[in-house]
């Protein structure tokens, strides 16, 4: 805001731009300028055709499943990590039928441990999507 000096010698303040603005955006409220524009927001999310909105609802059905599947999937990692003793067997196999194996405590551990890092990492991601989604 520029300042002007009086003749007297006081600093006064042109408020006269700030008022104006307020007037103006007042002026606007009172005509309906800013209503109409909601109204035109508020018009578009309506437009939103029946097959899209359906279809939008399987994505988010879609996520919810996969949520709950790495929920699943956590609950019985975690189970078997306490419930792990001093023998456990590890296991993979691929679709040729061969077969990895070891009975190593600490490598089994940091695979597990390695596994639900990334699970959990991936539900938080799941999760963040469901909170943005909009249908």
């Amino acid at each position: 805001m520029a300042t002007t000096v009086k003749q007297n010698g006081t600093a006064k303040k042109e408020n006269a731009s700030v008022k104006k603005e307020v007037q103006k955006k007042l002026t606007d409220e009172a005509i309906g300028k800013a209503a109409s524009t909601e109204k035109a927001i508020a018009s578009k999310k309506a437009t939103i055709s029946l097959d899209d909105r359906i279809q939008n609802f399987e994505k988010l059905r879609g996520l919810a499943t996969q949520r709950e599947r790495l929920n699943q999937t956590l609950n019985e990692l975690t189970k078997f990590n306490y419930n792990q003793g001093d023998s456990a067997s590890f296991y993979i196999r691929d679709s040729h039928n061969l077969e990895f194996k070891t009975t190593n405590t600490n490598l089994i551990k940091l695979v597990t441990t390695h596994l639900q890092s990334t699970l959990e990492e991936r539900k938080s991601e799941i999760e963040e999507q469901i909170v943005k989604f909009e249908l």
